[in-house]
């Protein structure tokens, strides 16, 4: 059984505990869900359907020819059949599966209210679930456990940007890449040269000028990079529609203030990476390097890390924030990237992709570094 049937059987059989006859998914513009391409490998433009009691998938893409080559799904049904109409699909999908007055069908929880009453208005025989701890909240769930077949893309993935971040070592450091834009445009075309589908991100690179910023704007410039001071490169790998995310530090010629800066940083890491391991919140992560930087009178002025998949922003999340629920799990692959910012110093950030792995008796510290990011000193 391939990865995307075997992840739609686990979602049919949460749809038969919830009562649920029909689900939903929706990955247009303006309300993406990359949810649709974990489902099938369709890699967007597509509504999906799930019927609990078929145990079988509907694909409608905008683009059949592109589905006919990525999609893995019971049954696909070109989105021009239905009048380019969302609500029209939803309605011949209900009947393309029988089901039955009343049956509890479940819409997407990004769903606008107008569509929703157009939902309701088509298909006013079905019962419409709309809510927020609800399909998309299981599928993510899920997601933030990579099964094996995402454990081999990743492992793809790391190779190729820790081939790039040695690569942008060796030409920022030799003079060939000068300037913010050499280093961005360098990994995306190094991306697509090596099997990649591009940057999972636009790339942010600051100069000393322009480190001070968590984000820099604009992303990148034509101005010098890594000069006197502290320069930030942020950047990500899409590979089979998963993204990596690090972050490397050039650093020239610091005074001691910046070094100062660098010392504190690596610690957080060091120490929120000795922490990564499964049964820990990674809420208690985030606290215990928000600690550690107070102690020393400085704040970490964002989050401390988030997971990576078909999204560069997906669960588990290490944040402080109070309402954070994630508790590590063997599978999970999230990035730790704590930074500090100063208007006059500049900022420096140092951040890998992290492979939570069970602790084993032989030694299984609970945590790889997938990639291998670091200071750069020229």
């Amino acid at each position: 059984m391939n990865a995307c049937k075997t992840r739609r059987e686990k979602i049919y059989d949460w749809m038969a505990e919830e009562d649920i006859a029909l689900v939903m998914f929706e990955d247009v513009e303006g309300r993406r869900d990359p949810s649709v391409r974990w489902l099938t490998g369709q890699p967007g433009d597509a509504l999906l359907f799930l019927s609990a009691a078929d145990r079988k998938s509907l694909l409608v893409p905008w683009d059949v020819n592109m589905a006919n080559v990525y999609a893995d799904a019971d049954a696909v049904a070109p989105y021009n059949d239905f009048g380019r109409m969302a609500a029209q699909a939803l309605a011949n999908a209900a009947n393309h599966f029988h089901i039955k007055p009343r049956g509890r069908i479940e819409i997407p929880a990004a769903t606008p209210h107008p569509l929703f009453l157009k939902y309701q208005k088509d298909a006013d025989e079905y019962e419409l679930v709309c809510r927020n701890d609800g399909i998309a909240e299981e599928v993510a769930r899920r997601r933030a456990v990579k099964d094996a077949e995402e454990l081999r893309v990743y492992k793809t993935l790391a190779s190729i940007t820790n081939d790039i971040i040695e690569r942008l070592e060796k030409n920022v450091t030799d003079g060939t890449l000068k300037t913010e834009s050499d280093a961005a445009l360098f990994i995306e075309a190094e991306a697509r040269k090596q099997g990649c589908e591009g940057a999972s991100f636009e790339t942010l690179a600051a100069g000393p000028s322009r480190s001070f910023g968590i984000h820099a704007f604009p992303a990148y410039t034509s101005a010098p990079f890594a000069g006197k001071g502290l320069s930030i490169l942020d950047f990500g790998l899409k590979y089979q529609g998963y993204a990596s995310d690090v972050t490397m530090t050039f650093v020239q010629d610091a005074a001691p203030e910046q070094e100062a800066l660098l010392s504190l940083m690596k610690q957080a890491y060091d120490l929120a990476l000795s922490m990564a391991r499964p049964g820990v919140s990674a809420r208690d992560i985030a606290i215990a390097v928000d600690d550690f930087y107070g102690e020393n009178g400085k704040v970490l002025p964002h989050g401390l890390g988030h997971g990576v998949g078909l999204e560069i922003h997906e669960a588990p999340f290490l944040r402080s924030k109070s309402e954070n629920p994630w508790i590590l799990q063997s599978g999970m692959i999230f990035t730790i990237e704590p930074g500090l910012y100063d208007p006059a110093l500049g900022g420096c950030r140092f951040e890998n992709d992290v492979l939570v792995t069970e602790i084993t008796e032989s030694g299984g510290a609970g945590a790889e570094e997938l990639t291998h990011t670091r200071i750069v000193r020229m």
